[in-house]
């Protein structure tokens, strides 16, 4: 085949959709390992946590990453600094060799006191992967009993313990138990784990702020079921005041819903994560011990049927809201119809009287113009009589009378038929 036979013009998001599939491979982990993850939340800060990456990277004599970029590895000592960055948090991620004994202190992390935080710490995770030794399974004694997960995977390849509780640097302690799984997998196992427990931290954040907007809710339906009951007695009468206060009422709903629709929104993409990634893990319970699985469903399913079910009840309150509001505006607009009527009656009994009264100065008006009419005949007819003409002044104006009156009055309906044909209709 010739070469660059294929050297077609590429669409311009080909290489960001090719590169993504392999931008987050899982890191290859050796056992056995520490891992420590803090996830902080970042939205709005991206500046900061660029430049907290970049001053790691250079005092480590790496070059710091693009500011558009959305990961970067450092590596440095005996671990490996990587970070990412998600839609509204980042990751930093770090491994190096574990420390003798399970729980054991660390001679050096990037997580000291010179690490400055890009914004508020939502997750902790101290990761450890040890081999099956006496020593290992021995670490059981470091869990809290009341709450300890323990389970198998990949065939009985790893073991995985965790209590969910904190120690006492506030981080979440997990422990792998190699038993011949290979780097890749057990990168993979590593991955999962830390996803899993940072997005079921962020999945729960939805759970504060239903719980703030249940009470308000609550307030928002007893106002409305006090407004619905008042329009079976006084609708008519109190219609005004009555709109007022739903519209008051929906306002304070939509601001609420406003402000949970994107908490609750990632709250389902956070716990739909989780589920995909205990899916993934496979647990096989260990007896008289629950899997992660199970411990994480009894608590983040109610949680997450709270949030629900608070979208469910603005959802439905805004509709009867709405059905409320619709309902007082139709005794407006009838009440406003039946004002409109009581107006427009008025106009046409003013409009009657108006063209009565017009047709009244209509006639005095031809009255009043013939009397000037004759009125000048006459002066006409005296003048005529005292130059010698054979004529009585008096006989010649009460002939033009009559004659004068029809005159004028044709004139007056000509001059009114004109201004009605002229007239808008």
């Amino acid at each position: 085949m010739a070469k660059g036979s294929f050297a077609f013009p590429v669409a311009a998001a080909r290489a960001q959709a090719l590169g993504e599939v392999h931008a987050r491979p899982y890191a290859l982990v050796a056992t056995p390992r520490v891992i420590f993850q803090l996830a902080f939340l970042t939205e709005g800060q991206a500046a900061l946590d660029h430049e907290i990456l970049s001053d790691l990277s250079r005092a480590r004599g790496v070059a710091p990453p693009m500011p558009e970029a959305n990961h970067h590895a450092v590596s440095f000592g005996p671990g490996t600094l990587r970070w990412e960055r998600h839609t509204e948090f980042s990751t930093y991620f770090w491994d190096a060799p574990a420390p003798e004994r399970f729980g054991g202190e660390v001679p050096l992390h990037p997580f000291g006191d010179g690490f400055r935080p890009p914004g508020p710490l939502i997750s902790g995770i101290r990761l450890e992967v040890r081999k099956d030794t006496e020593e290992t399974r021995a670490a059981l004694a470091h869990f809290d009993r009341a709450s300890l997960c323990h389970s198998e995977i990949k065939n009985g390849q790893a073991a995985i313990l965790t209590d969910f509780r904190q120690d006492g640097n506030g981080l979440t302690t997990i422990l792998v138990i190699d038993r011949g799984m290979t780097e890749a997998g057990t990168g993979a196992v590593v991955q999962r784990l830390l996803d899993i427990e940072t997005y079921r931290t962020l999945a729960m954040t939805g759970l504060p702020l239903a719980q703030t907007l249940w009470p308000d809710i609550r307030r928002i339906e007893d106002g409305l079921t006090a407004v619905t009951q008042q329009m079976t007695k006084t609708v008519r009468e109190t219609a005004d005041g009555m709109l007022t206060e739903i519209t008051r009422l929906a306002a304070e709903l939509e601001a609420g819903a406003a402000q949970s629709l994107y908490r609750f929104g990632a709250s389902r993409a956070y716990y739909g994560i989780v589920q995909e990634r205990l899916r993934t893990l496979g647990e096989v319970p260990v007896a008289g011990y629950e899997t992660i699985a199970t411990f994480l469903e009894r608590r983040l399913a109610p949680a997450m049927r709270t949030c629900q079910s608070v979208e469910e009840r603005q959802a439905n309150l805004s509709r009867k809201l709405s059905r409320a509001t619709s309902l007082i505006r139709s005794w407006v607009d009838v009440e406003l119809a039946r004002q409109n009527a009581d107006l427009l009656m008025s106009m046409d009994r003013r409009a009657n009287l108006q063209l009565r009264l017009q047709q009244t100065v209509e006639g005095l008006s031809v009255a009043a113009i013939s009397y000037y009419v004759v009125g000048l005949i006459g002066y006409l007819a005296k003048a005529l009589e005292s130059a010698g003409l054979p004529l009585k002044s008096g006989v010649l104006t009460g002939i033009a009378v009559p004659f004068v009156l029809l005159a004028i009055w044709l004139v007056v309906r000509a001059i009114r038929r004109r201004h009605k044909d002229d007239a808008p209709h």
